[in-house]
């Protein structure tokens, strides 16, 4: 990149409603990932590695405990004087009715921070989405993007075709891009947009001002009108004839809703895929210390990622265990991840969920199901934080416990 100035924007404002019960007292970029990371740290340590040190942080939803969650960048080493890490919070009386608050959609976000994206003044600036799990060289964007002399560079990743739909589906002629289709229900391909992108910032700023000036009068007060990325934004950017696609080589997952994010888990137990043990691109994150785990003379562990603190008596099966997680034993633990300091109890039976943190399984309980369909959000289990599920209870494939919740009377 040589003495390019770029600026890097981390959109990590979304409620996360489709991960349900799980975002209901966290925003989705806090998640934890293999136990011991959360979301936003895989963009923030490729940021990091990449030697861009010039980061905004887009947060809305939960906001502060997010701010919590990233220690003012110093696990990435943003916390500075010039430059560093900037947290970007909801404003109201800074600009006009249809900028005040929340944003409404992440082209939106970016229109309502315009003007800071010109006083910055960057040669490049990079925009991306903290709801994903990759290891990326944004040097290679930067480098490619200037070279094509393009307005916008697009980051592009293979997905099933099944999954397309949830994705911005782009149309290549050559490098560059000639169409998107914004989350159709009948896609053509499986190529998407991974939600990385670099823009030229003037160019940008003139599209949002243009797609306001369209949308803005038939939009609701405290909406520009351009929604997300792929409604309006990227569809005139490509119609202008100058975005280019650089493919993104490697391992990217979108974690956004319940079976996605237990998938994978499952690929990162079976696999590193090359994104979480690399000594020279490390995965930097927020971790409070803890003891190691210690595997009882009766546990039974295959297949699985088990974090610091843990204390496993039981059986352990293709699942992730955060850190101080206790399984007791007798119990049974499988196709599941368990946040941090949950208790499994005896001969408690956990398959096919995701539980949030200081949950507690009791005695002879069932959570879930052993034949749930992993590939189907609505089979999967989802334990609201500080949930308590009673002994001998059960809780049946697809079901939602509200955080704080309680499934029959604990003992």
């Amino acid at each position: 990149m040589g003495r390019t100035s770029v600026l890097a924007i981390i959109q990590a404002g979304g409620a996360g409603n489709r991960m349900d019960v799980l975002t209901r007292e966290r925003p989705k970029p806090a998640l934890p990932v293999a136990g011991v990371y959360q979301l936003v740290d895989f963009a923030l340590s490729s940021l990091s590695n990449s030697g861009i040190d010039h980061v905004w942080l887009s947060v809305q939803y939960h906001g502060t405990s997010l701010e919590e969650q990233v220690a003012n960048g110093r696990p990435w080493d943003l916390d500075r004087t010039r430059g560093g890490l900037r947290l970007l919070m909801p404003e109201e009386g800074t600009g006009g009715a249809d900028e005040d608050g929340f944003a409404r959609g992440n082209a939106d976000e970016l229109y309502r921070v315009r003007d800071q994206i010109a006083q910055s003044g960057p040669e490049v600036l990079l925009v991306m989405s903290a709801d994903h799990v990759y290891r990326y060289d944004f040097a290679d964007l930067v480098d490619a993007h200037l070279a094509s002399e393009a307005e916008c560079t697009v980051v592009t990743t293979e997905v099933p075709v099944a999954d397309a739909p949830d994705h911005a589906v782009v149309s290549l002629d050559g490098d560059r891009v000639v169409g998107v289709d914004y989350k159709p229900e009948d896609p053509d391909s499986g190529l998407v947009a991974a939600e990385i992108f670099a823009y030229r910032p003037d160019v940008l700023v003139e599209v949002l001002e243009q797609l306001h000036r369209e949308l803005g009068p038939d939009a609701e007060q405290g909406d520009s009108g351009l929604g997300d990325f792929g409604e309006h934004l990227l569809p005139r950017l490509v119609e202008r004839g100058h975005t280019h696609a650089l493919p993104l080589a490697g391992y990217w997952r979108d974690l956004g809703q319940p079976h996605y994010y237990l998938r994978a888990h499952q690929e990162l137990i079976a696999d590193d895929a090359g994104v979480l043990n690399d000594p020279a691109w490390p995965i930097l994150t927020r971790h409070t210390q803890r003891g190691p785990a210690r595997l009882l003379d009766t546990a039974q562990v295959t297949g699985s990622l088990v974090s610091s603190g843990c204390v496993v008596g039981g059986r352990v099966e293709r699942s992730v265990l955060g850190p101080g997680v206790v399984v007791h034993r007798g119990a049974h633990v499988s196709d599941s991840v368990i946040f941090a300091d949950v208790v499994v109890a005896e001969d408690a039976r956990v398959a096919g969920a995701i539980v949030d943190k200081h949950s507690r399984i009791g005695e002879g309980a069932r959570v879930g199901s052993a034949d749930a369909d992993l590939d189907d959000s609505a089979d999967i289990v989802l334990v609201g934080r500080d949930s308590a599920v009673a002994a001998g209870e059960r809780v049946p494939r697809g079901a939602r416990l509200e955080p704080g919740s309680t499934a029959g009377h604990l003992r």
